[in-house]
């Protein structure tokens, strides 16, 4: 089995309309092509529709297809086979190497999708999961052609501008902790794209920032995959089950491709476009020079202070630590940690906030995890209690999660309130 990815989205409205080419089947358009000798069939389904799922099974049945490929990535076809996936993540790895953020993400990602399917007795996906059964049941080969979601989101997040970042991440759990009922309109807007396009178009205030990361890109990819399957597999009929808001640019990037005769040439132009695609964004250096500023100015402040007299000296220090530890260590109380972890994080976020290779959010996820160590039924229960706002407070593993994330914020915000408090005292 070939597992790879990408990704792909409506909500931003590109152009659906029907090519010559296209057969439309009710509301599954087919888009039918032929490279390098080999057949490629890219059916456009409804992620929450039976019908799509019926149209899946009524073609794989005629037996044309040895190939499958869908609009999967490796991390969300592991989740989709295997449910109790979250039970094996290392929660103190995640943390130490920086994903927690990301986990936040796709656990938010997954709680609004089954928050769509409790409303509105939908199961969204059943058409992939229909193309998996069925190949298996068939012995056609499975082909992910989806990009990995991870890189999605970091090239998503990095192509926003930086005041509008939060705002990504503010909308994204503000889609779950609502008590809001999803509307007809958030359902149709699923039927055309996928959950990673209906829940961001909830909050983008500028669709184009977001277009080219969540559709083009992975419209490119996709295609590139197809390519890339066609000239190194043996499959000779190949069926596609992508979002519909998908088809036009898997076509369109197709088509573009189709003079290419020779399969080695198409390859390598297949994995040039990929490696492109996974590449991720180079980080700038101000986000790792800022810190270090921020640590410069406020430690030149204390020596100012001190310097006119100690007694502003320590005020200073005071005003640091009160404010900064405050902040994080109400950031852990809202996330309800153990009292002895909201203790720790006012103890930590002065300290670590004048170091900035540590933050506040480690040392407090990490007294949270010792005190309060999730057990097996925690990891297991995750998905299912991260749909309902209580569930994030109740279970221990996302609740460690939301003591890392606020502390962190917390503490962020407390050393600008700080900093300001500490300038206004050394002018005045």
């Amino acid at each position: 089995m070939e597992k790879q990815e990408a990704s792909g989205t409506e909500g931003f409205q590109p152009d659906k309309s029907p090519q010559p080419n296209e057969e439309n089947s009710k509301e599954e358009p087919i888009f039918r092509h032929v490279l390098a000798g080999k057949s490629i069939t890219v059916l456009g389904t409804a992620h929450v529709s039976k019908t799509s799922a019926d149209k899946v099974h009524e073609l794989l049945a005629t037996g044309e297809y040895d190939g499958v490929a869908i609009e999967l990535c490796p991390s969300r076809y592991s989740s989709m086979i295997d449910p109790d996936s979250l039970a094996k993540m290392d929660l103190f790895q995640v943390f130490k190497e920086g994903k927690a953020s990301m986990v936040i993400a796709s656990l938010a990602l997954g709680a609004y999708q089954q928050k769509m399917a409790e409303e509105f007795g939908i199961e969204p996906g059943a058409e992939m999961r229909m193309a998996i059964d069925q190949a298996n049941e068939m012995k056609s080969e499975i082909h992910l052609i989806d990009r990995e979601v991870g890189t999605t989101l970091k090239r998503v997040y990095s192509n926003v501008p930086w005041w509008k970042k939060m705002g990504i991440i503010g909308g994204l759990l503000g889609s779950v902790v609502s008590n809001e009922k999803v509307s007809e309109e958030e359902i149709e807007r699923l039927k055309e794209g996928d959950i990673l396009e209906t829940t961001f178009s909830q909050f983008a205030e500028e669709a184009k920032e977001l277009y080219e990361p969540l559709i083009d890109e992975r419209d490119q990819y996709m295609a590139a995959r197809l390519e890339q399957i066609v000239s190194s597999s043996d499959n000779q009929s190949i069926l596609a089950v992508v979002g519909a808001g998908h088809l036009k640019g898997i076509e369109s990037y197709l088509v573009k491709d189709e003079q290419i005769t020779s399969e080695k040439e198409l390859h390598s132009k297949a994995q040039s476009t990929i490696d492109r695609l996974d590449t991720l964004p180079k980080k700038s250096r101000w986000p790792k020079v800022i810190p270090w500023l921020i640590v410069a100015v406020l430690l030149t402040g204390f020596a100012i202070g001190f310097n006119k007299s100690t007694e502003l000296g320590v005020q200073l220090i005071i005003y640091w630590v009160l404010i900064n530890g405050s902040l994080s260590a109400l950031g852990a109380a809202l996330a309800k940690g153990h009292p002895l972890t909201v203790i720790g994080a006012f103890f930590a976020a002065p300290l670590t906030s004048l170091n900035p290779t540590i933050g506040a959010g480690m040392v407090t996820a990490a007294i949270e995890l010792y005190l309060r160590k999730p057990n097996v039924g925690d990891f297991s229960d995750l998905r299912k209690d991260t749909t309902h706002v209580s569930g994030w407070w109740k279970n221990k593993v996302a609740r460690t999660l939301l003591v890392f994330f606020f502390s962190t914020i917390g503490s962020a915000i407390g050393t600008y309130v700080a900093g300001f408090k500490i300038f206004e005292s050394l002018v005045s």
